[in-house]
């Protein structure tokens, strides 16, 4: 998704049905919106981020997974 202006779509697949939750943050580690949090099924999913009420930057969308791991990703916003 980058770069992107002004939202994008998120896709993330899950081996096992369970809590997801995904959240971005600022470089700073500033939380500044989640996505989801709550139950998914096993298999591929989308969500969007609409970042439109956001200033251009470098944006982290964190991910934790049924599993108990986590992933991150970088997303720049360009307006």
């Amino acid at each position: 998704p980058n770069p992107f202006n002004p939202s994008t779509t998120l896709r993330y697949g899950l081996p096992q049905a369970g809590e997801v939750k995904i959240e971005v943050y600022t470089v700073l580690g500033q939380r500044v919106m989640t996505l989801l949090d709550g139950p998914r099924p096993a298999g591929w999913h989308t969500v969007q981020f609409n970042a439109g009420a956001l200033p251009s930057g470098v944006y982290i969308a964190a991910m934790q997974a049924p599993d108990g791991s986590r992933q991150t990703i970088r997303m720049l916003l360009v307006k």
